[in-house]
C-alpha cells in the first residue's frame, strides 16, 4: 500500500501548492553571529549580545554574519554579508555531520541536479537559487553550509501576522502561477519531486537591500538576545522589516526533494504530508490528518480511511499495483483494516470560507488534482496554464 500512497506524493504535493500559495513568503530574522548553535526552545532564551561579535566572526574568511534569520529541524539560517562579492547572503548552516549521515548531502545533490538542467524553462527562477556550499570547521566536527540569496518571510510567518488569515485574490493568482511553473521545472527538467511543499518554504524575494541594511544597524544598536547553554550560544531570530519592494516568490528548502523518474516504494515525505495538508489556509485545518483514535497518533489506516471519504473507493485497478494493498483491502477491493469509513462528504461540503464563484473555481482546480487515476490528473504546466 505504501506504493499507492506514494502515487498521491504528486497529487498531493500540487494540490497542497495550490492553497499554500495563497499568502506571502519568507522567513526572516535577526539575531547575531552563530558560536555553533543548535535548534530547541532554547532558541527563546534571553540574555545579551555584545554588539561587536559580528566582527569577530568571518565564515572561510569571507562571510561575516549579520544575524540569525530562522532554525529548523537541521539547521540554522543566518543573514551574512558576503565580503568577496560585496552582497548580502543566506547562510543554511547544518547541525553535525555525524548525526545528518547520508543525509547531509541529500540537498546539495539536488542543486547540482538542477544546475544539469534547463536554463531557459521560466520556472527556474521561481526556485531559489544555490550560490556556494563549503564546509565549516566546529568545535567538534565539520558542517555543511549552503550560500543562497537572502529572502524576506515566510508564508507562514505572513500567516501568523496576519488577523485575517487569507489572501487577496491578485496575491493568491500571482503566487499559484509561480509555484506550478516552478513544479513543472522540477518536475518535467530536473527529475525531482520537492516532498516538502509547505508554508514555511515558500518564501518572497526583495528588491531592495535596504531592510538587510536596516537589521544590520539595528543589530550594532541593540543586539539580541542570546542564551549560553552546554556550551554553545542560542540566538534568538528577529524580524526583519517590511521591504519596501517585494520579488516574486521562491520555492525554497530541498532536503527532502527526491530523484523522480524512477519508483519509490517507501516513504518520502513526513506522515500529514503523503498526502499533504491542503486546506489548512482557507479553513484552518487539515484535509486529511491520518490521526487513529485507538493508537492515538497517526496510522496509514486512518489516512486511507478519510481519502476515501471524500473519494470513494479506491480502484481495483490501483490497489493492484500496491505492494501491501492485502493489509487495507480485501480482493475484492473493499476497505478491511478494522476501522469504520465515514460517510464521505464532498469538498463543496468541506469548504466554507469561500462563496460564489471564487469558491466553485477553486473547486474546480481542486477536482483536476484529487483524482485516484494518475492519468486523470492535471499535470503542474496545465494548471498554470489554467484560469
Amino acid at each position: 500500500m505504501h506504493t499507492v500512497l506514494t502515487k498521491f506524493v504528486v497529487l498531493f504535493s500540487c494540490l497542497k501548492i495550490y492553497v499554500i500559495s495563497q499568502f506571502y513568503v519568507a522567513f526572516a530574522s535577526t539575531v547575531f553571529v552563530p558560536a555553533w548553535t543548535d535548534m530547541g526552545a532554547t532558541q527563546l532564551l534571553q540574555s545579551k549580545l555584545h554588539p561587536d561579535t559580528c566582527k569577530r566572526n568571518l565564515i572561510k574568511d569571507r562571510c561575516q554574519i549579520v544575524g540569525k534569520l530562522g532554525f529548523g529541524a537541521s539547521s540554522t539560517a543566518w543573514l551574512a554579508r558576503d565580503i568577496d562579492y560585496r552582497r548580502y547572503v543566506t547562510l543554511k548552516i547544518f547541525i553535525n555531520s555525524t548525526s545528518m549521515g547520508q543525509q547531509l548531502d541529500d540537498e546539495l545533490k539536488m542543486y547540482k541536479r538542477m544546475e544539469r538542467a534547463s536554463k531557459p524553462h521560466p520556472g527556474r527562477d521561481a526556485v531559489r537559487s544555490l550560490l556556494d556550499s563549503f564546509d565549516v570547521d566546529g568545535p567538534e566536527e565539520k558542517r555543511r553550509c549552503l550560500v543562497h540569496p537572502p529572502l524576506w518571510e515566510s508564508v507562514l510567518t505572513f500567516l501568523h501576522r496576519n488577523p485575517v488569515p487569507r489572501p487577496p485574490s491578485p496575491a493568491l493568482a500571482f503566487v499559484l502561477q509561480r509555484l506550478f511553473l516552478t513544479l513543472d521545472y522540477l518536475h518535467t527538467e530536473c527529475q525531482i519531486i520537492h516532498a516538502d511543499i509547505k508554508t514555511n518554504n515558500i518564501m518572497f524575494s526583495i528588491t531592495d537591500d535596504s531592510v538587510f541594511i536596516d537589521s544590520e544597524e539595528r543589530e550594532l544598536q541593540a543586539p539580541c538576545p542570546r542564551k549560553d547553554l552546554d556550551g554553545r550560544t542560542i540566538y534568538v531570530s528577529q524580524e526583519l522589516r517590511m521591504p519596501k519592494g517585494w520579488g516574486p516568490p521562491a520555492l525554497c528548502d530541498f532536503g527532502s526533494a527526491m530523484p523522480g523518474g524512477i519508483e519509490h516504494s517507501e516513504d518520502i515525505q513526513p506522515n500529514i504530508y503523503r498526502a499533504p495538508e491542503i486546506w489548512d489556509v482557507f479553513e484552518a485545518e487539515s484535509l486529511f490528518t491520518g490521526h487513529d483514535t485507538e493508537f492515538l497518533t497517526y496510522r496509514s489506516r486512518s489516512h486511507l480511511a478519510e481519502i476515501i471519504s471524500l473519494l470513494g473507493p479506491l480502484l481495483r485497478s490501483l490497489l493492484a499495483q500496491g505492494k501491501v494493498s492485502n493489509k487495507f483491502f480485501s480482493d475484492e477491493g473493499d476497505f478491511c483494516a478494522a476501522i469504520p469509513l465515514q460517510d464521505r462528504i464532498p469538498p463543496e461540503e468541506r469548504e466554507t470560507t469561500l462563496e460564489g464563484q471564487g469558491k466553485a473555481r477553486f473547486l474546480r482546480q481542486v477536482r483536476k488534482m484529487l483524482q485516484w487515476e494518475p492519468g486523470k490528473r492535471s499535470s503542474a504546466k496545465e494548471l498554470e496554464g489554467d484560469e
